[in-house]
């Protein structure tokens, strides 16, 4: 095949501008992906129109028993609410139950979990993500995740999942994400990375996590 020469690009500035389009290229199947995974997770449901909670609540304050239902039902006061319409979801740690039981030390969301590997498992194990989580202002409604797998810059697994709807309280929720399995034999030993990423209903996406993992040889 002849080369094709750009006039004023020397072979540096053409690996760049390959370089370049490959990302671009990258990013936009990236892009598809996640649009198709709404689709399949989502479907073609329209949610309602988002109202703060506190106007729910207050339809009804003239009538004391269904304002005193409607908290009890949702989880708190109408002295903890306020006029904001846009439901926050706020996460504290994330951690592993793996197949034998065993629970390793929550890491809270405040480190820099770019950096860490945040847990060691053996090949052809099962293990559970578990996350802790605040929901404040408003309900969230339908959140779902989606955990993207990769090693070596390849994409090697991606899963996903609901959680639900939840209403804001107090007391942080924790919830335990659904089975997977690591891979066995001499190529799935390693380092991996991965991308954790949660969106509601409304598209609205509440976290996005990078973090790394390893697989090593069974004892």
């Amino acid at each position: 095949m002849e080369s094709v020469e750009i006039k004023g690009v020397g072979p540096s500035s053409a690996s760049a501008l390959a370089g370049e389009e490959k990302k671009q290229e990258l990013a936009m199947k990236e892009e598809e992906d996640e649009h198709q995974e709404d689709e399949e997770i989502f479907g073609k449901f329209v949610p309602g129109p988002l109202l703060p909670l506190k106007e729910h609540i207050e339809k009804d304050k003239e009538d004391e028993s269904l304002r005193r239902w409607k908290e009890k039902l949702l989880g708190c006061l109408e002295s903890d609410l306020n006029d904001q319409m846009e439901p926050e979801v706020k996460f504290h740690s994330i951690g592993i139950i793996s197949s034998d039981g065993e629970v390793n030390t929550p890491f809270p969301m405040s480190e820099d979990l770019n950096k860490l590997a945040l847990f060691t498992l053996r090949e052809g194990s099962s293990y559970q993500l578990k996350l802790t989580f605040s929901v404040l202002h408003n309900i969230v409604s339908g959140l779902v995740y989606t955990n993207t797998v990769w090693k070596g810059g390849l994409e090697v697994d991606r899963s996903s999942g609901m959680l639900g709807t939840f209403a804001p309280r107090k007391e942080p929720y924790a919830h335990t994400l659904e089975e997977e399995t690591t891979p066995s034999g001499v190529l799935a030993r390693g380092v991996y990375t991965a991308k954790l990423k949660f969106k509601d209903d409304d598209k609205r996406c509440h976290m996005e996590l990078n973090y790394s993992f390893e697989i090593r040889k069974c004892d």
